[in-house]
């Protein structure tokens, strides 16, 4: 299931309390959407590591209670409080628990009451609160445990998939390098890319891209970028972006194509060509977009459906121009 439809389905679950469990590659970006699902819906986030637990913490500390002459337990600060200034929460949250199953069984354990009774000895996790779990599946090579069926059974279980379009919208939202873009569209296997048999010390994944973007807007020395981009994702997938990102710096500029958009050069090769759409969608307003428009028209169908979606997402009110207007009524059969 592709990021964006897990935001949009989960809302539906997390209303009704059911409790949800995320199956994931390591690095894919299950805790980003979770935090943005928390953001969408208004909601207070807990993200609590079982991993980094004991089977005690969840349960709390013990406390004396010499009135009752009994003791008690005193619930972690990291679970939202039963009570605020001595009156029922009324707050509203997710309590997450990631990385559930890489949590040693006696943890797991401690949480089942959580999970299925949505309580913990004497505590009672608040009405306006909902769970949601994460973890790495069996097959990726990470360390996990397999979930007891009783507490599996009840989840519901989403597995979460990879996709290129929906990372670069994020991307765009989170101001990755338009070369990077660029190149994801072009080559949007390597988005993730992971063989479990190999083991790697470094592999593509969202995660570690989000690391190389940190780098590549650095203007490190050759060597230096190279080796630093290569522990992060690995030899091949670093060779490949930086020789794509010396393709970009021989195309032409915006500001050339808006001068001259009928005579400029248009890029052969399909690497230059979706580094040549991502650049110009960045700088699409209402008032040039006609002209960039005109030297767009020049590519291949694809690279103009890839353009105009991009330059709409990056400023929506050129959905109202003559020119996108025209272009759509020509192009209405490659929409579809």
């Amino acid at each position: 299931m592709k990021p964006s439809s897990i935001r949009a389905a989960l809302p539906n679950l997390i209303r009704k309390q059911r409790p949800v469990f995320l199956w994931g590659a390591p690095g894919v970006g299950k805790s980003d959407v979770i935090a943005l699902i928390a953001k969408d819906m208004k909601l207070e986030l807990r993200d609590v590591r079982l991993s980094l637990l004991d089977p005690v913490d969840l349960k709390g500390f013990p406390v004396i209670n010499a009135a009752a002459n009994q003791m008690s337990w005193l619930p972690p600060d990291f679970l939202p409080a039963m009570k605020v200034k001595n009156k029922p929460n009324t707050s509203k949250g997710l309590l997450f628990l990631d990385e559930m199953n890489t949590a040693a069984p006696a943890v797991q354990a401690s949480g089942y009451q959580l999970v299925l009774n949505r309580r913990i000895g004497e505590y009672v996790l608040p009405d306006g609160w909902s769970v949601v779990a994460a973890g790495n599946r069996t097959s990726d090579r990470s360390v996990v445990h397999t979930m007891p069926a009783a507490l599996a059974n009840r989840f519901v279980h989403l597995d979460f998939d990879v996709n290129a379009s929906d990372w670069d919208i994020w991307a765009k939202d989170n101001g990755m390098h338009l070369d990077l873009r660029a190149f994801m569209r072009f080559r949007s296997n390597l988005l993730h890319s992971f063989d479990p048999k190999e083991n790697p010390r470094a592999f593509p994944s969202p995660r570690s891209w989000a690391f190389v973007n940190d780098i590549y807007k650095n203007n490190m020395a050759a060597d230096d970028e190279f080796e630093l981009i290569k522990g992060t994702v690995g030899e091949g997938a670093a060779t490949e972006f930086l020789a794509f990102t010396r393709i970009v710096k021989d195309l032409p500029t915006v500001d050339q194509v808006l001068l001259d958009p009928k005579h400029t050069k248009v890029p052969t090769e399909p690497s230059a060509q979706y580094a040549m759409v991502t650049a110009l969608e960045a700088k699409s307003t209402p008032n040039n977009f006609p002209r960039i428009m005109e030297y767009i028209g020049r590519f291949a169908m694809e690279f103009q459906v890839v353009y105009v979606r991009g330059a709409v997402r990056h400023n929506i009110e050129i959905s109202g121009n003559k020119a996108y207007v025209d272009w759509g009524t020509k192009s209405e059969a490659y929409l579809a």
